[in-house]
């Protein structure tokens, strides 16, 4: 007898808890998937370059997605470690440092349609009329750097002016932080330093879009090949959503993205791609989690 009269007010209790049992679970999964951008240009001009992609994005997952551009890596990697951003855009170094302090994990990458490859140079400029034709010209010459942590704007080519020979702190008269791409190649266009180093896909999208004319601004010097700036998401992002994330961005084409310009697509990349990028940074002696 008390079986039964209890029976409906068992069912009626668990009905009122499932949605606290189920609600953990559920929680794995955010409501919005929020994306983070690095600016290698000017903010506004990323963001806006890469609205399509982001609408896109959003239709096919079926969710909203949020991106913002932080001012530095540093806010893109911070905000990852505190579980505020689900997936960010780094440059190489910035990845391999993300991946050490927040379980950083690259899933994919984008391949311009200009270039075809899933990599690009980094390269040391000077003005045309500058009559430098070589690094051995640039001697007592100001230069500028990007931000210490810029993957082609600071680490590779310094790693490969040190492997030729020339230690930068000690060559160059002057040596800033311009803190942009787009800001060093206007700063050596306005001859406000002699000579920089930026990311080649950078200067040619600041000739095209009218910032430099093509024959203003010289290249003196190009470094190896380096693997494009991944996607990268929280290790412990829900392995489902991961998954459709993935499918998402496989379909992206003929889109622009960022500083990359329009892409022929993104292709899938890992963890592996980047080591060339931990190599250069024991060239450097340098300790990625100190720059954090």
């Amino acid at each position: 007898m008390r079986s039964c009269t209890f029976a409906p007010m068992r069912r009626a209790l668990f009905g009122l808890l499932l949605p606290l049992i189920t609600l953990p679970a559920l929680a794995e999964t955010p409501r919005t998937l929020t994306i983070g951008l690095v600016p290698n240009e000017d903010s506004q001009a990323m963001m806006e370059n890469s609205r399509l992609v982001i609408d896109g994005l959003q239709k096919q997952l079926g969710m909203p997605v949020k991106a913002f551009v932080a001012t530095d890596f540093s806010g893109v990697i911070e905000a990852m470690r505190s579980k505020k951003l689900d997936v960010g855009y780094l440059g190489p170094f910035s990845y391999v440092l993300a991946h050490q302090v927040a379980g950083a994990e690259a899933f994919t990458v984008g391949v311009p349609k200009k270039t075809g490859q899933s990599a690009y140079k980094s390269v040391i400029i000077t003005r045309s009329d500058s009559g430098a034709t070589s690094l051995d010209a640039l001697k007592g010459k100001s230069f500028a750097f990007v931000d210490p942590v810029s993957t082609s704007g600071h680490m590779f080519p310094k790693a490969g002016l040190l492997k030729s020979g020339v230690d930068p702190d000690r060559y160059f008269g002057r040596v800033i932080f311009s803190g942009s791409h787009d800001a060093s190649i206007l700063a050596v266009a306005n001859k406000k330093v002699d000579a920089a180093a930026v990311a080649d896909r950078i200067l040619q999208s600041a000739i095209a879009k009218g910032q430099v004319k093509p024959d203003e601004l010289r290249i003196v010097w190009s470094s190896a090949p380096i693997p494009e700036s991944p996607m990268a998401w929280r290790k412990d992002l829900d392995p489902a959503l991961k998954e459709k994330v993935a499918r998402a961005f496989a379909n992206v084409k003929d889109l622009p993205w960022g500083d990359q310009g329009v892409l022929d697509g993104f292709q899938a990349t890992n963890d592996a791609a980047y080591d060339v990028i931990r190599d250069t940074a024991k060239t450097l002696d340098i300790d990625l989690r100190s720059m954090k």
